[in-house]
């Protein structure tokens, strides 16, 4: 057993602190460092898709504590070898169930974290087992009878360890499979050109391609970008592509690596480059698309936990190095250049992150064909009243992927500001026939429709949106509108109302409830659905407003005037509701101050006729007075 300790002693050297412990802080940081070079996947909602710009530098949360759990757990199934006797190599139960379990905790926050099981497999029978590949294999070869007496098969310690990492394995999958509903998720051609691909080379082909990628992403992360999706990496569609070069020189590597791995005579180098190579590639299965189709071509964030075999290898690479040559500090210096190189590199990343049109821009250089990064660079710019750039981005997002619907949904919507309402609505009838259930792109162009009186089609368009989206109070609101523009009623004050049912802080939907009362002359119905509304939202300055008119032709003057007064507070540079209020005053005889409000609502607003007809008014009266009193 003492010879087992010294294995793992130098296969995982312990510094001052205590080993367990030091050793996952150490791995936890390299982690960290490396995550906050690399991004993580962004998911995108709707057509008003964009990243929070509160987003910090790691945003894989979930890939950090599943790189967390996966290294206890491989720590965990270490400690159960060296808490055994001396009597032989035997193992700690406790230890290793406690590892299978850390191991579920690390799948529960991310898929890979299910992969620790494989890495213990792989740890226990390469590096604690001593199995020996080379060896077997020459004995196969010359049919050596010794090979029955092997220890390793005759370990009934080994063989329950096995049964233990199987079955747990297999409970984790039934539980997550029961978690995901009993099926993957569907993901489009967009998410993963190469696994649609017809042509089982042209997927073989890319896959490796992506792999190398992911290889030199570890070895130079310069090329990084929030997502590798919709044509970011051309499909290789012939073995004449030069990048076939990339495929040809990673498993070059790997294949070297390997056969040291599992045939050197050196039984110390054996057992490291097993644990590098097993951190580097078991974490990275699931996302190889070996097993199953995932959802990208490249995610940086799978590459945290295989950047530990990378720092394995890397470092076992340049202690050989530096033992065979004489140029040890020429050795150090490249060591110590590569260090400080990706530390800059790390500063310059963060500071892509500062802002969303940073990090948006910076994804043009490494991905110019990825429709997504015109479209998030477009709608930052439009949230910035940029229409006319925002357009030129939008259109080049929809020429890269001319099925994209949320770029064309949201040109639409600016050419539709822009009064260009024909190409608006052929963008936006375009997105529904690409995707029938787009209900955003129905509602627009239900808008869009409506601007071009064509009141049938807009409803229509307005229906289909809220067949496909229930729970649509935006759409019901605008469907309300339509009603209103019709002169039904009933319709609209239906529409409204539904909309503040699903949204009941839907400020637009009451006022236009509230204000087609009180035209319609139901000014009782007004005022309670104006209460049951400032009930609701009771800092809305624009209900105030409608509820004080209101309540100002009910002559209820005393409460009218305090909600204009606050209305007023709330928002001082309203010319209408001073010009409202002075009417109030006007009416309840207050002239004065209806002649102070009058003024102010015309300096504020010169160009309202009704105000200056009604200021007009209260002047000839106030003339008139005067003459009377004289």
């Amino acid at each position: 057993m003492a010879e087992l300790d010294a294995d793992l002693d130098r296969i995982l050297p312990s510094p001052v602190l205590p080993p367990f412990w030091a050793k996952l802080v150490v791995g936890l940081v390299a982690i960290v460092c490396f995550a906050r070079s690399y991004d993580g996947d962004f998911v995108f909602d709707d057509s008003e898709a964009i990243v929070n710009n509160k987003v910090a530098g790691v945003v894989g949360r979930a890939d950090l504590l599943c790189a967390l759990f996966f290294l206890l757990s491989f720590l965990g199934y270490c400690k159960a070898f060296r808490e055994s006797t001396k009597e032989g190599t035997h193992s700690s139960t406790f230890w290793v169930l406690l590892s299978i379990f850390l191991g579920a905790v690390a799948m529960l926050c991310k898929e890979q974290g299910i992969t620790v099981l494989g890495l213990n497999a792989v740890f226990d029978i390469l590096v604690i087992g001593k199995f020996n590949v080379l060896e077997i294999v020459q004995k196969v070869l010359h049919k050596d009878k010794s090979l029955e007496n092997l220890g390793m098969l005759r370990n009934g310690g080994l063989l329950f360890r096995m049964t233990l990492l199987t079955s747990g394995g297999a409970g984790m999958l039934y539980v997550r499979w029961r978690i995901m509903g009993t099926g993957p998720p569907a993901f489009t051609e967009v998410d993963n050109p190469a696994s649609f691909a017809d042509s089982v080379l042209v997927r073989a082909i890319n896959y490796n391609y992506y792999y190398s990628l992911n290889a030199w992403l570890l070895l130079c992360p310069w090329w990084l970008c929030f997502d590798w999706s919709m044509g970011c990496i051309p499909l290789i569609k012939s073995v004449s592509d030069w990048r076939v070069i990339a495929l040809a020189a990673l498993w070059f590597c790997l294949i070297g690596l390997i056969c040291q791995a599992l045939c050197s005579e050196d039984g110390h180098k054996r057992r490291i480059l097993t644990l590098g190579l097993g951190f580097l590639v078991i974490p990275f299965l699931p996302a190889s698309n070996l097993f199953f189709r995932v959802g990208f071509v490249v995610a940086e964030r799978v590459l945290y936990l295989p950047s530990v075999g990378y720092c394995v290898l890397l470092t076992f690479g340049f202690t050989a190095l530096s033992k065979h040559t004489k140029k040890k500090k020429l050795i150090a210096a490249v060591v110590l250049g590569i260090v400080l190189i990706n530390m800059l590199r790390c500063v310059v990343r963060s500071g892509q992150w500062r802002s969303e049109e940073q990090l948006f821009r910076s994804a043009l250089s490494v991905c110019p064909l990825n429709a997504k990064v015109h479209y998030n660079i477009g709608k930052n710019l439009a949230d910035k009243g940029n229409q006319t750039a925002a357009i030129r981005y939008y259109r080049e997002a929809v020429r890269l992927n001319p099925k994209y619907v949320h770029a064309m949904n949201n040109l639409g919507n600016i050419l539709k500001e822009r009064n260009e309402l024909q190409e608006a609505e052929e963008l936006l009838s375009l997105a529904v026939q690409i995707q029938p259930d787009f209900a955003a792109a129905w509602m627009n162009l239900g808008i869009v429709q409506n601007s071009l009186k064509r009141f049938e089609a807009a409803e229509q368009s307005y229906r289909t949106a809220i067949k496909h989206r229930r729970k649509y109070p935006d759409c019901y609101y605008n469907l309300g509108r339509l009603y209103a523009d019709l002169n039904r009623h009933v319709d609209a004050l239906n529409a409204w109302r539904n909309a503040t049912v699903l949204k009941p802080e839907h400020s637009l939907a009451w006022n236009n409830m509230i204000i087609l009362l009180d035209n319609t002359g139901n000014l009782a119905q007004a005022e309670a659905v104006g209460r049951e509304a400032l009930g609701l939202i009771p800092n809305d300055h624009s209900l105030m407003f409608s509820l004080a008119n209101v309540l100002g032709k009910s002559q209820k003057y005393k409460e009218s005037e305090a909600l204009f007064l606050k209305a007023i507070k709330a928002n001082p540079n309203a010319a209408s509701y001073h010009g409202n209020l002075a009417v109030l005053y006007h009416r309840w005889g207050h002239l004065d101050l209806a002649k102070k409000h009058y003024e102010i609502s015309l300096q504020l607003d010169p160009t309202a006729s009704g105000t200056k007809e009604n200021y007009g008014l209260l002047r000839r009266k106030l003339e008139q007075m005067q003459k009377k009193d004289v």
